[in-house]
Order: structure tokens, then sequence, then C-alpha cells
């Protein structure tokens, strides 16, 4: 039986088998912010993959069972953590709502689409930690509706400071089910990187903006 532990390794792995991860240290991807990173993460593609799309929603829902008992509603990100939540929600038997990045431009110009109510405990869920702005965002736009974001779950973080330090000061939790370091254990261990790339993918991570310089 796998535990919460042994999680964030085992998801990495199949992360990589799937190709949902790819980590290039000679060759880094650009970001839309322009910023090099030698990571390219599309959490999209586990929506294809019963049995991994089925260990990240019992995983996040032994996590709220575990640690967030009193959540009322599951909220999805749109777009890439609306299934998540839905496969969530459909487990632990809550009802499920999803925040969009922006209001509608027309009807009532719901942020939030679904219902939650003021005072409800509620969890959301992301495919995946950057910067952590948008995931923030999503979070207050809850708060906002008058209910209360217990917590911030992502499927993946890259484990950048600024992310942890910009949750940190809005005294919301944000937890990751896998993360930068274990998969770059994983791939030095199933061959997927070398030796040799680890201090340069470390250094990523210590400070992403002068990476690729």
């Amino acid at each position: 039986m796998t535990t919460l532990t042994q999680i964030p390794e085992q998801l990495a792995s199949k992360l990589l088998q799937i190709k949902a991860v790819a980590l290039r240290p000679n060759q880094p991807f650009t970001w839309t912010s322009g910023i090099k990173s030698p990571i390219y993460c599309d959490n999209r593609l586990t929506m294809s993959y019963p049995e991994i799309r089925d260990l990240i929603a019992e995983s996040f829902a032994a996590v709220i069972r575990e640690q967030y008992p009193e959540t009322e509603v599951i909220a999805g990100t749109a777009t890439a953590g609306i299934p998540h939540a839905a496969f969530v929600a459909q487990k632990l038997g809550l009802p499920m709502i999803y925040i969009r990045d922006k209001a509608k431009g027309h009807g009532k110009e719901n942020l939030i689409e679904g219902l939650v109510r003021e005072g409800q405990k509620v969890i959301v869920i992301e495919d995946l930690i950057s910067t952590g702005g948008s995931s923030l965002k999503a979070a207050k736009a809850v708060q906002e509706a008058g209910a209360e974001a217990l917590a911030v779950l992502a499927i993946f973080s890259y484990q950048l400071d600024r992310a942890s330090k910009a949750f940190e000061e809005a005294g919301i939790p944000l937890q990751s089910l896998s993360n930068y370091t274990a998969l770059t254990e994983v791939a030095l261990r199933e061959g997927a990187i070398a030796e040799t790339d680890l201090e340069l993918l470390r250094s990523w991570r210590e400070d992403p903006n002068s990476f690729g310089l």
C-alpha cells in the first residue's frame, strides 16, 4: 500500500514516464515571463492515463482526509485544476466549484462557477505551482466570496522561494504531491539525467532569474 511519504517520488516517476515532465539542463525552455528553465511540466497529460489520474486523486483525497477533514467544498483552478478537482470531489462526496482566471464578460460575470456559501471551508486544487501568482489569486477569490481557503494543494511544485514566500505572506498553506527535488532524484536514479546535471538543476531552483545567462 502506498503511503503519502512515498507519493512524491512515485508520482515523479510516473510524470517522467508519460513525459508530462521534461528536463533539459543544457537546453533550457523559455517561460512566457522570459525566465530560462531546465524543466517543462504539462500535467494535463495525466488526464489521459486512468491509473495516474487515480493515483493523484486518491493522494489528494488522503491529504484532505488526514489534514483538512473539515473541508466542505473542493475548488479547481481553470483550466488544468478542474478535472482533478472533479475526481477528488467525487471520491470525497463533496460539492465542487471552479475558479476562472478572470470573471466572465457576460451574463452574471461570474469568477467562481458553482455554489459556495459564506463561511464554507474550501480546498483549492491546482495542477502546478511555479511562482504561485495564479494559485494565490484563485485562493483569494474564494476568500472574497466569503468562504475560507483552507489550503492550495497542487500536483507538482517547482519549489521556488518566490512562491513559498507569497503563500506564507498570504497566510494560506501550500502543499504539493510531488516536487522538483523528488523529480531530480528520481530522474538521476532512472537515468533521465546525468550526475553532472544535478548541480546545474539545483542552481536553477536557487536563482531562476540568473539561469542560462
